[in-house]
Parts: structure tokens; C-alpha cells; sequence
């Protein structure tokens, strides 16, 4: 993804009104030489002038009007070598929202600005710029997300001269991990030790702290030259109400997962789409009884939000979520899945927001389909067969695992009427706990690898959703050892293999 300015819409605007302004001379020579008389030379120059004014300014608009959804950065640095480079590896979406945010600051103050996926990166990129910015997401136990894998395996263990590069690091991450944003500081580690010069030190954001961005805006202040950057708005939570809730998996072995229906409060406001795959951001509510509505109100204001993928679209007319419930050692309920799955009481009010997860949107061509997840991650591939069977496109394969059948098989009526009219045209199920011996979702995608590659070689994606420890690493390495490592990057580098795992 890349976004620079459209130097051709300028540089045909200029043509244009010097076009318009040569044309004014050339016309009243015209005029004069067919003896026109000369009181008509006032309305039709009145009239001629006129007539350019508003096409240009049309023409203006029209630019303005294309280049407002876009980056278009003022070419106060035009060599892509004096260019701020803002490379992002994003998981869910969020790093990237943020890389678009910092483009604006420094566009604004004229500078030119190109943004890239971290992936994108060759080494000849980093020994060519000389001012970059790395937003970068730390995913799972430490890990770096699938749009930063490539460059990871290929560069993170390659020395280089990079002594000419200037650089920044905003490092995303969660404390609640034990690995709390591994990937950029291994990256800042890394470009130290290339000779890389930092701009500023490593800036990490635990859950999106405001303090902590705004401490980036701070130094992106400094870096345009306004010392006072407007503040980035928080993103604005909508009432939601819960409409349902029951269990999905009654005497499992296994946490219990309930799914959940909510709709919006005011019938009003029905303007709220998302896409399949996008993720919903849920704000849990404290539940201490011994404080004070004040004191709740306060450990509120510093409460993390929670996200789920949506397991529904927007032509439902509802927002469903699939939450297995979290029991901590000591018995307490996880802050996210215990409001929704105990606290909440049917009619309340949910503060929800929804955050775009462009990189795991439903594939809308005709390109076969292949759906790989377990456990809750049902959720999110349940998005895509509906979106894939709203517009018509068959040629999906679901690969679903879980503990038991008779009990784990989530929303097993759905899917199986999926199969039997064509919406599915495969289905490979793997609960591990129906064999004698554990049996997952990679054993499965191993049994049938022949009809793998053939599935693969006519143009599939392959999206993941579901658990990264245990299920999304174990499927990551079986699909390497199936189609090759060499076939893994390309499909990354295509953005044919999509994950959301957590």
C-alpha cells in the first residue's frame, strides 16, 4: 500500500490555465481580424473570462475534490531520498490507523510522505531513505504480524551499512503479555546495531494509552516543526443494546463460549457498517460493589477495551459475537468476556466501537476460498461465508476444529445447510477429543494436502482465524510443509494469506 501525491492532476491543472490564459490574447486578435464591432468586444471579453473562471475553478474543485480520501504530500521534500517513509506492521488495523494519522501531521506541515507495509521493505530501501518512521504491532508471545513476516525472516537476521538512516520507532503492544512489544524493540536492537541513527527513543503504547500517543505527537512536532500538533480524537463508543446471550456449549470440556446478539439503541442510527472481518471494540464496565458510583466512574476512565471479531454483517440488521469466557488461576472472571458473559444484563447498554481490519476483508472475487479456525475463531469466518453467500461466490472451504462434536460444533446447523446448497464446497471438521488420539484442524489440512495445493493453484486465499498459540502456529508450519516455504511468502506477498489469530 502506498500513497504519494498525484504530481500529474497538478501538473495538468498548470497546463490548463496557462492554456486558458494564451487563449484570452489569441481570441480578441481573432475577434479584431474579422472586423467585429467594437462594441461587442466588452460582453464577449466579459463573457470569454467568465467562462475560464469557472472552469478552472471546477477543475480545482474536481482535484481537491479526488486527492481529499488520499495522501498528497506537498512537495517540500520531492526525492523519495529526503521523503519521511512511514512503514507499519499491523495485526488487526490499528498500527495502520496510526501510520495514516502521522502521515497527516507531517503532510500538513508540507512534508512529503509515502507509507508502506513493513513486508514491502527490501534492503536496498533502507540503505536509500534517509528518514523513517516504523509504527509496528507486537502479536501472540512477542511475535511479529503476517505484514511483517518476510522482513523479519529476511532482513532482522542480515547485517547492512545503515548508517545513513535516521529513524523512529512507535512499538504497539499489551502489558497484560509477557512479551510486551518484543517486536519493536528487537527491531530497534537490530537497526542499532546496523549503525541506524535514532531520531528519538522507542516510543511503546500499552492499549492504546493516550499519554503514550501523545507523546509521539510530541516528537512529530518536533520533526515538522509544530511544537503543538492537534490532538488525535479518541474514537467515539455507540450504544449498543444486548438483545441475546446464551451458551453455546453446554457440559463442554472445554471454557464455556456464548454468543451474543446486540443491536444498536437508537433504530435511528442504523448508519453503522462494518465489513466482515473488522473487529468490535468492546468497553467492559468495573464491577467492584464496595466502591462508589464516582470511584466506578474513575477506574472506568482506565479500563482497556476488549475485542472480538463480528460473527455477523450488516444485512443481518444485528452484531453477533462468539466470547469464550476467561476464568483467571484464582477463580475471577476475565474484565472483557466476564461483562459480557455474566455481568451484562440483557437490555443493558454495551459501549461498543468497530475498527476497520481491511487486511482480513471477505475476498469478493471469484478466487476459491479457504477458512481455517477454531474455537471462537468461528466467528470471523462465519462473516465470510455470509458475505461470500450474499454475493453469490461458492468455492469455500471451511476447516473448523474444537474439543467435541455433540458439543462443540458451533452453530452446526448454519454450516451444515451451507454444504448441502453449494455455499461450501468443502467442509473438513476435526474435534480432538471424539479419537483416541488428539486430532486437530492441521492434521486434517495434512490429510487432504493433495487437494490443498490443487485448491492453492487455482488462486485461493487462505484466511486463519482463531487461536495463535497452538492452533494458528501449528496450521502455519503445516501449510509451509505443504506448500513450501518459497509458496508461503508469495501468498503473503499477494495478500493471499490472511490471519486473525490472538
Amino acid at each position: 500500500m502506498m500513497m504519494t501525491s498525484s504530481v500529474h492532476q497538478q501538473r495538468a491543472l498548470r497546463v490548463f490555465m496557462w492554456t486558458s490564459i494564451l487563449l484570452l490574447p489569441v481570441s480578441l486578435i481573432s475577434i479584431c481580424c474579422h472586423n467585429i464591432i467594437a462594441d461587442c468586444l466588452p460582453p464577449l471579453l466579459v463573457a470569454l473570462t467568465y467562462m475560464t473562471f469557472c472552469s478552472y475553478s471546477y477543475f480545482k474543485y474536481k482535484l481537491t475534490k479526488n486527492n481529499s480520501t488520499v495522501f498528497s504530500p506537498i512537495a517540500k521534500a520531492v526525492d523519495p531520498e529526503h521523503a519521511y517513509c512511514i512503514a507499519y506492521a499491523s495485526q488487526t488495523g490499528y498500527a495502520v490507523q496510526l501510520a495514516e494519522k502521522t502521515a497527516q501531521v507531517l503532510q500538513q506541515a508540507g512534508i512529503s510522505v509515502v507509507i508502506v507495509e513493513l513486508n514491502q521493505l527490501s534492503l536496498a530501501d533502507l540503505q536509500r531513505r534517509r528518514q523513517m518512521l516504523f509504527i509496528v504491532s507486537t502479536t501472540g508471545e512477542g511475535d511479529a504480524p503476517d505484514n511483517a513476516d518476510l522482513f523479519t525472516r529476511k532482513l532482522l537476521n542480515t547485517a547492512a551499512d545503515l548508517s545513513t538512516l535516521r529513524y523512529a520507532i512507535l512499538a504497539l503492544g499489551d502489558r497484560h503479555y509477557q512479551h510486551y512489544c518484543a517486536f519493536g524493540y528487537r527491531l530497534a536492537q537490530w537497526l542499532q546495531q546496523q549503525q541506524a541513527i535514532s531520531l528519538f527513543d522507542l516510543v511503546d503504547v500499552d492499549n492504546g494509552d493516550e499519554a503514550a500517543l501523545r507523546h509521539w505527537q510530541h516528537y512529530l512536532g518536533k520533526l515538522s516543526g509544530h511544537s503543538e500538533p492537534a490532538d488525535w480524537n479518541q474514537p467515539v463508543y455507540t450504544a449498543w443494546t444486548l438483545r441475546e446471550r446464551r451458551l453455546l456449549n453446554p457440559d463442554s470440556l472445554g471454557a464455556p463460549v456464548f454468543y451474543l446478539r446486540l443491536t444498536q439503541r437508537d433504530s435511528l442510527e442504523q448508519q453503522y457498517q462494518w465489513q466482515a472481518g473488522d473487529i468490535a471494540e468492546i468497553m467492559p464496565q468495573y464491577i467492584a460493589a464496595p466502591l462508589t458510583a464516582t470511584e466506578q466512574l474513575a477506574q472506568q476512565k482506565n479500563l482497556p477495551h476488549r475485542e472480538y471479531s463480528i460473527a455477523s454483517i450488516p444485512q443481518d440488521g444485528y452484531l453477533d459475537l462468539v466470547v469464550r469466557q476467561v476464568r483467571h488461576p484464582g477463580g475471577s472472571l476475565g474484565l472483557g468476556s466476564g461483562w459480557l458473559t455474566a455481568h451484562a444484563k440483557i437490555g443493558q447498554s454495551i459501549a461498543l466501537r468497530i475498527r476497520s481490519n481491511f487486511h482480513f476483508h471477505t475476498p469478493l472475487d471469484d478466487s476459491p476460498l479457504i477458512l481455517i479456525g477454531n474455537g471462537a475463531g468461528i466467528a470471523g469466518l462465519r462473516a465470510h461465508l455470509k458475505t461470500r453467500q450474499a454475493h453469490g461466490l461458492g468455492r469455500n472451504w471451511l476447516c473448523f476444529g474444537e474439543r467435541q462434536q455433540a458439543r462443540d460444533f458451533f452453530f452446526s446447523d448454519e454450516i451444515l445447510h451451507w454444504q448441502n446448497s453449494g455455499v461450501l464446497s468443502k467442509l473438513s471438521l476435526s474435534f480432538s477429543r471424539d479419537r483416541p488420539q488428539a486430532y486437530y484442524v492441521q492434521h486434517a489440512l495434512k490429510e487432504q494436502a493433495t487437494e490443498l495445493r490443487q485448491w492453492v493453484a487455482q488462486g485461493a486465499v487462505i484466511m486463519v482465524c482463531g487461536s495463535l498459540k497452538g492452533m494458528g502456529e501449528d496450521v502455519h508450519n503445516c501449510l509451509c510443509n505443504i506448500l513450501t516455504q518459497e509458496t508461503m511468502d508469495q501468498l503473503i506477498a499477494d495478500h493471499r494469506y490472511r490471519r486473525d489469530v490472538y
